[in-house]
């Protein structure tokens, strides 16, 4: 509620500031995304929240030395002189999401602005972003050849309304990893791949059988904040056949979000996972540790898991034979077909995207760079060398070859996974569903405990935008 308070004041307190400018680029004026197409000399500003020697330093150091040298040197040689500047802030998220806001609403800021995903549509909702198609043109937009490399379910983290505003930088997806020695031990298969909740629930009442095993990890309660959503509610739930938001409303307390409190009932009531851990300021780095350990045998999370907390050299909680002892499979949906969209199994991702500011003085020159920015040769420079998940398939192809569990997230998981709903309401939902969770696990029933949320969110956003319950 204070960001949006914040944002809406910024608005308000730059209508003078910004009319004029905004009447001239979008008030309806024919032409507005050609304004100095043909201009030789061009400044451009990069926009992120990293920095040299601090947040993000990897990205900050890719954007300085290869983006915009390279960039420069190939606007050269097309006759155009191109300066381009990198405004690099290394702030925490909150306040460079208030700085960046300040920006598009006084009519400054950078060419091109790095964001969450997640603040898209609340961006979008207050006409501080605009759909490329206005910014740059339709049919520029639509030419970047591209697109074609960007699976359809990633390139949603950068469209709001069916709308393209940006173009995502990465993502990831979720999935169960799966402890095979303890599989083993259980008499469960190396390539274990449940179709249902049911089938989560038999493989984790035969690690029950296991002296000193957590037979599952699902990710619950307050204390691990927005692990809880992502890493358990929201693959859940489109797994009921239901998204969070979706048409315009918040999913009250339907049957959907009762089936996933209900899941979680079947897990910490039935004495498959460990309360106690979801309520520790840090259980979910302890439930690294112990799967490390060799002491959870099931646990939901993102290729982050396998890339940055088991890996065997650097990794926070290193598992010298992680590859050969932990395995990986696709979160079913409740039922077969049962899914969002009929799908048998889904996943959840997140990300963030890159957009042209609407204010800009050269909108095909920031668009070209954006493009630049994207290409197979940029995405790829951009890693450094590591096996990490991009938003092209072509450099996924290449970058993963020799990973076979982030090749899988890159070829069966990012097909069919969703993402969180870019909304100025969606951190305080997502608190209620953490909150529902918690109450579940503290031995509340399902039934109450969707009631309780009902209230919740209705309080939060209004009884017109919740539906069911």
């Amino acid at each position: 509620m204070r960001q949006r308070l914040i944002l809406a004041g910024a608005l308000s307190a730059s209508l003078v500031l910004s009319g004029c400018l905004g009447q001239q680029q979008n008030g309806g004026q024919q032409g507005a995304e050609n304004r100095n197409a043909d201009a030789k000399d061009v400044t451009l500003t990069i926009t992120s929240n990293s920095v040299a020697g601090g947040k993000n330093a990897l990205g900050a150091a890719w954007i300085a030395d290869w983006v915009i040298p390279r960039f420069t040197e190939a606007q050269k040689a097309k006759g155009v002189n191109a300066t381009v500047k990198f405004d690099g802030i290394g702030s925490d998220d909150k306040d460079y999401k208030t700085k960046i806001a300040l920006d598009f609403n006084t009519g400054g800021g950078g060419d091109v602005v790095e964001l969450d995903g997640i603040w898209l549509g609340e961006f979008a909702q207050a006409g501080q972003v605009k759909p490329l198609d206005e910014v740059v043109g339709r049919e520029k937009a639509d030419a970047w050849d591209g697109w074609g490399q960007v699976p359809d379910a990633v390139e949603a983290l950068g469209k709001f309304e069916n709308k393209r505003y940006g173009i995502p930088v990465g993502t990831d997806g979720r999935v169960l990893f799966f402890n095979k020695k303890l599989f083993a031990q259980a008499g469960l298969p190396a390539d274990w791949q449940p179709k249902s909740w049911d089938d989560i629930i038999t493989a984790g009442q035969k690690l029950k059988a296991l002296p000193g095993v957590i037979p599952i990890q699902l990710n619950g309660g307050t204390a691990m904040t927005e692990a809880t959503t992502m890493q358990g509610v929201l693959p859940l739930l489109v797994g009921t056949g239901k998204q969070i938001y979706q048409d315009g409303k918040w999913l009250g307390a339907s049957q959907n979000l009762r089936d996933v409190l209900g899941l979680y009932q079947r897990i910490y009531g039935g004495g498959l996972g460990d309360p106690l851990m979801q309520q520790e300021a840090k259980g979910r780095d302890r439930s690294f540790a112990q799967f490390a350990e060799n002491k959870i045998g099931i646990l939901m999370e993102s290729d982050y898991f396998w890339r940055s907390v088991v890996e065997p050299t650097k990794g926070v909680a290193k598992m010298a034979d992680r590859n050969t002892a932990v395995g990986w499979a696709l979160v079913p949906a409740k039922t077969s077909g049962a899914g969002v969209g009929g799908q048998d199994f889904v996943s959840m991702s997140g990300g963030a995207i890159r957009v042209v500011n609407p204010n800009t003085k050269y909108p095909q020159q920031a668009w070209e760079l954006l493009q630049f920015m994207n290409s197979f040769e940029a995405t790829k420079a951009r890693l450094a060398g590591s096996a990490q998940l991009t938003q092209r398939d072509d450099v996924n192809k290449e970058v993963l070859a020799g990973d076979p569990m982030l090749n899988f997230i890159a070829t069966k998981v990012l097909p069919i996974t969703r993402f969180r709903p870019g909304l100025a309401d969606y951190p305080a939902v997502s608190s209620a569903l953490q909150q529902a969770t918690a109450d579940v696990i503290s031995g509340k029933s399902p039934d109450d405990v969707a009631a309780a949320y009902q209230a919740a969110l209705v309080k939060v956003v209004g009884q017109d935008k919740v539906a069911g319950g």
